[in-house]
């Protein structure tokens, strides 16, 4: 597989580019390439000898469009589902970490060791987890963060009943937010495989190049409908290739969840 079909290469794309001119470059190159291809066939072959194709490349031009048209949404409804799922995995960790601050304050000691740790993995996870997830990598610091708060919740002897019923609800907290954390990283870094893009550009490819083996007697007529075909295929890649990087470029998962767990356990100052 090329280099370039690699999820590095797509994730740089959306990284170092706003939305806008990524969309605009698609829709460049998909105008470019149909528009091209169709006058450059009307001028070699002529009008007259293309229109022979007309019936049998219109029944082959519905079956090619039906396949790649397939093809596209189950791509385009497999990446809004991701990132969907990821968007709920982020709010369930920062939900995990505000209960799991209400839960410290009857443990032994207040909670005090775990309240620490666990502010600065919140801190954290906003001020380096989103950067570093925005070029499909995890956040060492984070990771070291969150095993800080592990060994503080694991190094909690419970005195009584209550206290076990309290700390085997704070274990289950803490893996709550352990495995929403590695559901977003899992899908930072892209949820579609570069073969999947390989087979969506080559089928693009295909779909656009189709108007080249027809000739329709109104010149303007056949430009305007290959150019619209062109912009519906590369609006839909565009739509895809946005959504299958969840935390880089525009549209994005928001940090807010998290601000929003900042808030409410800088606010509980002493126990509920």
């Amino acid at each position: 597989m090329p280099d370039m079909m690699s999820d590095s290469w797509l994730l740089a794309l959306m990284h170092g580019m706003p939305l806008w001119v990524a969309g605009l470059i698609i829709a460049v190159i998909a105008e470019i390439y149909a528009v091209g291809l169709m006058l450059v066939s009307r001028y070699v072959y002529g009008v007259s000898r293309l229109s022979l194709n007309n019936e049998v490349a219109g029944f082959k031009f519905a079956v090619v469009g039906v396949f790649y048209a397939v093809t596209l949404a189950f791509v385009v409804i497999a990446v809004w589902e991701n990132y969907r799922d990821t968007e709920s995995a982020v709010r369930a960790e920062a939900a995990a970490a505000i209960d799991l601050h209400r839960v410290t304050f009857a443990l032994p000691d207040g909670g005090e060791e775990i309240r620490k740790h666990l502010f600065t993995y919140v801190t954290d996870v906003r001020r380096h987890g989103w950067p570093a997830m925005s070029v499909g990598r995890p956040s060492g610091m984070v990771a070291e963060d969150l095993d800080k708060l592990s060994d503080a919740i694991f190094a909690v002897q419970p005195e009584d009943d209550r206290q076990v019923v309290l700390y085997h609800h704070a274990l289950e907290l803490l893996t709550t937010m352990t495995d929403s954390r590695n559901s977003r990283l899992d899908n930072a870094g892209g949820s579609v495989q570069p073969i999947l893009w390989f087979v969506l550009i080559v089928g693009g490819a295909i779909t656009l190049g189709y108007p080249a083996f027809f000739a329709a007697s109104n010149l303007t007529a056949q430009i305007l409908m290959t150019a619209s075909l062109a912009a519906l295929v590369a609006m839909s890649l565009l739509l895809g290739l946005a959504f299958d990087f969840p935390f880089t470029g525009d549209p994005h998962i928001s940090v807010y969840p998290f601000d929003e767990a900042l808030r409410q356990m800088s606010e509980q100052a002493s126990p509920p």
